[in-house]
């Protein structure tokens, strides 16, 4: 079992914040997190849709893309370098969609920690640089959505 912590939300800064209480053991949370045969059980932004990893390479410098396909609106892609991976605490990354053209949009840094919480994982995402709050809000639910199916995923392990 997990347990939801609501999200904390600056109203003046554009900045997020959602933290996670997973009833499983740092280490593994990590594996789950990081190891791509973990990834497509629960990978998928939000629910409903389905991805697929384009690149992955997760390492300092590394990259990543991904597509997600959404049954509505088509297809989104998204891409980031891995910034700083230290295991099993921390992930530090880029994150940026891409335009049907492949084109750039802004770049935000997320940062996830995974703090041991007497053997259950404390998840904190933390992503910052929104050019909106509106922005910070689409990608609270997006990120809310894939904390969800990744802690139902969890449970399974």
């Amino acid at each position: 079992m997990a347990e939801k912590l609501q999200p904390n939300v600056d109203q003046q800064e554009p900045v997020l914040v959602i933290t996670r209480l997973i009833n499983a053991p740092r280490a593994l949370v990590f594996q789950a997190w990081t190891d791509p045969k973990h990834l497509k059980h629960w990978l998928g932004v939000p629910r409903g849709f389905t991805a697929t990893v384009e690149e992955y390479d997760i390492r300092t410098g590394g990259g990543f893309m991904i597509c997600m396909h959404s049954p509505e609106r088509g297809d989104h892609r998204v891409r980031g370098t891995y910034r700083e991976v230290v295991p099993p605490e921390r992930l530090v990354f880029t994150h940026c969609w891409l335009d049907a053209d492949g084109k750039p949009g802004n770049e935000t840094l997320v940062t996830i920690l995974f703090n041991d919480f007497g053997g259950k994982t404390e998840l904190t995402l933390r992503q910052t640089g929104f050019t909106s709050i509106a922005s910070r809000d689409g990608h609270e639910q997006g990120w809310a959505s894939t904390l969800d199916r990744f802690m139902e995923y969890v449970a399974t392990l």
